[in-house]
């Protein structure tokens, strides 16, 4: 289960023949992305989370219903809008956004909307940084957190850190410093690593992290450099799978991000060996390219036999 952030995504989609941008409205949120990814792979999937009693907010209530997730704990809130995020699409598929949230909908969550028992019944509990940008729901957050912990669920942590959201980046820094101290599985982009360690250099980087966290796996993704894993002192390497017809590369990670905590519900986070982190991140790598080709994500994540297809045509030596 995951807590926290959903938002609409405008991502960008062409120009209009008066010369104007057009976006287009993808129902997203990092947590709600990985949720929607895990119902593909058919893990059974809840969210904790409050949208606005709005047209947007009606869209995204429909769509994660739509994936199967459970929303029973998905609350409205009938004063503050639901939160929006423009993603500004670069030539090669990379972006940025601009956020109109002070405050959103996701920010007023609060204990008494939701019942806690959904957190004693969970084997994963996932979170970001965006669920700790405000006092409010940062207590939220770590109260849901310490209950699921307490009731023996594995903590996963993306910073999926967004600058524009914060007001002090010492701030940020120490927020994620707070889920990695609390996770057993740590997401983290070769950006975020930089940003807080200071060191551009990924194993180095990730050596600084685990020397103060002792994080039992944690995943370094790099884009189109592909991505590590690093288990029990041991580092496993996958290279990218590259699309000519990549498009935006909103939600990549978090379908990276599903797929290495659906290896972990599959297999145990302590019956790791060299083969099977090499796998899951074979298969993250894939699904995650698979996601670059579309516009947002939450609707449109892969399949589990699309990524194995993948896989094989890569092996075959058919793409590329």
């Amino acid at each position: 289960m995951s807590i926290y952030e959903k938002l609409i995504d405008f991502t960008m989609n062409g120009m209009s023949e008066q010369g104007n941008y057009l976006f287009e409205v993808n129902p997203g949120g990092a947590p709600c992305n990985v949720l929607s990814m895990l119902q593909r792979l058919g893990k059974k999937t809840a969210f904790i989370g409050k949208t606005g009693e709005d047209f947007f907010g009606k869209i995204l209530q429909n769509a994660v219903k739509e994936q199967g997730i459970d929303i029973s704990n998905l609350v409205i809130d009938k004063e503050i809008p639901t939160t929006l995020a423009f993603v500004h699409t670069a030539s090669d598929g990379d972006h940025s956004f601009s956020f109109y949230r002070n405050p959103g909908a996701d920010m007023m969550l609060q204990k008494e909307d939701f019942d806690i028992s959904i957190l004693k019944n969970t084997h994963i509990f996932h979170f970001g940084t965006l669920s700790m940008t405000d006092t409010k729901i940062e207590n939220v957050t770590k109260m849901s957190l310490g209950i699921a912990k307490e009731y023996g669920a594995l903590i996963s942590f993306d910073p999926n850190f967004r600058p524009l959201l914060w007001k002090n980046l010492d701030v940020a820094r120490e927020k994620i410093a707070y889920g990695m101290s609390q996770c057993h599985i740590l997401k983290i982009s070769d950006d975020e690593i930089e940003f807080f360690t200071g060191i551009s250099d990924i194993d180095k980087g990730i050596e600084k992290i685990q020397k103060q966290f002792n994080i039992p796996l944690i995943c370094a993704t790099m884009g189109k450099m592909g991505s590590n894993a690093y288990y029990n002192g041991e580092k496993v390497e996958c290279t990218p799978f590259l699309c000519e017809n990549t498009v935006e590369t909103t939600g990549a990670g978090d379908t990276f991000m599903a797929c290495i905590l659906n290896t972990i519900l599959e297999n145990g986070l302590n019956n790791m060996n060299k083969q099977k982190l090499y796998e899951m991140l074979q298969f993250a790598n894939a699904a995650a390219s698979i996601i670059t080709t579309k516009k947002g994500a939450l609707k449109v994540m892969p399949q589990k036999n699309d990524v194995l297809n993948l896989i094989q045509r890569k092996s075959d030596k058919n793409i590329y």
